[in-house]
């Protein structure tokens, strides 16, 4: 003996399928070149939107503060509170192990130094030079990872 099915439930419709691309409801975030950049940071919406940039940079960045610091080095992790002061970034000097936290209000100046290591270096990128080297007739070539120095 079975009992209803929930597929014989009246309000039940029949869904076409779907493309999955187009249930994309946000964009994947777009790299921008910014290697060498350094921002003007003449409001507080200018500083705010350059940290970003550094926060999802993969090169080291270099941040001046207003008493003249200079700290070279990789920006991996933000806070962005409501205001400037309660606001941080968090910095692993290029030569040094020491993990530094740095007030969104004592940032004077911001530049994109260090050399990103990965730019240009998608996969896309990746798969074209593969068969660009199969299409000129190489041998023994395969999909491995180059180096990122």
């Amino acid at each position: 003996m079975t009992g209803p099915r929930h597929a014989d439930h009246p309000s039940h419709e029949e869904i076409p399928p779907q493309n999955p691309d187009s249930l994309e409801v946000a964009p994947g975030r777009v790299r921008e070149a910014v290697e060498g950049w350094v921002p003007e940071l003449a409001t507080e919406a200018e500083l705010r939107e350059a940290l970003e940039k550094a926060f999802d940079y993969r090169g080291d960045v270099t941040l001046t503060t207003k008493d003249g610091k200079k700290i070279e080095g990789y920006l991996f992790d933000r806070v962005a509170g409501s205001a400037l002061a309660n606001s941080f970034v968090r910095v692993l000097p290029k030569d040094s192990n020491q993990r530094l936290k740095v007030s969104y209000a004592d940032i004077a100046a911001l530049a994109f130094s260090g050399r990103d290591p990965a730019a240009g270096k998608s996969w896309e990128a990746w798969v074209r030079k593969y068969w660009e080297k199969k299409a000129a007739g190489e041998s023994g070539i395969a999909l491995q990872p180059e180096s990122l120095d």
